[in-house]
């Protein structure tokens, strides 16, 4: 004969271990609004769309020519985001990417009505692209 108690016990243990259970994102949110400043926009008509090129979910922060914090989001894998309104600048990207952080190489101008396209992957041969920074770097504003 079953145990009733033990079943019971078993069934709730089974629901609480999936629901905490941490749950992925979807592209758009804004995982770390608690750690940034507000989004800096413009009426710029200017466009930056970020593809996710990895086999793992990223967060990409925009960053402008002075290092201030623009925007960021989260992006699962093989998708992408478009940031609309870009600030009239020179700016640059930085990436949580699993437990590491990178920043992009290159500076990008945005200039009034322009559509900007950058793709993020990860290759270990294409190391001169990016360097790994710190955490703090990442979420400093």
């Amino acid at each position: 004969m079953i145990n009733t108690k033990f079943v019971i016990n078993f069934l709730i243990l089974i629901f609480f271990s999936f629901s905490t259970i941490a749950q992925r994102g979807i592209t758009g949110d804004e995982v770390f609004s608690h750690r940034f400043p507000g989004n800096v926009e413009s009426i710029s008509n200017s466009t930056l769309l970020i593809s996710n090129e990895t086999d793992h979910d990223i967060i990409a922060l925009i960053r402008g020519q002075e290092n201030e914090y623009l925007r960021h989001v989260y992006i699962r894998t093989e998708e992408n985001w478009v940031f609309e309104n870009m600030p009239i600048t020179r700016f640059y990207v930085q990436f949580k990417a699993k437990e590491f952080y990178f920043e992009d190489l290159k500076r990008t101008v945005v200039n009034f009505g322009e559509k900007h396209s950058f793709y993020f992957y990860y290759d270990p041969q294409q190391e001169e692209d990016y360097k790994k920074i710190t955490e703090e770097e990442f979420f400093k504003w």
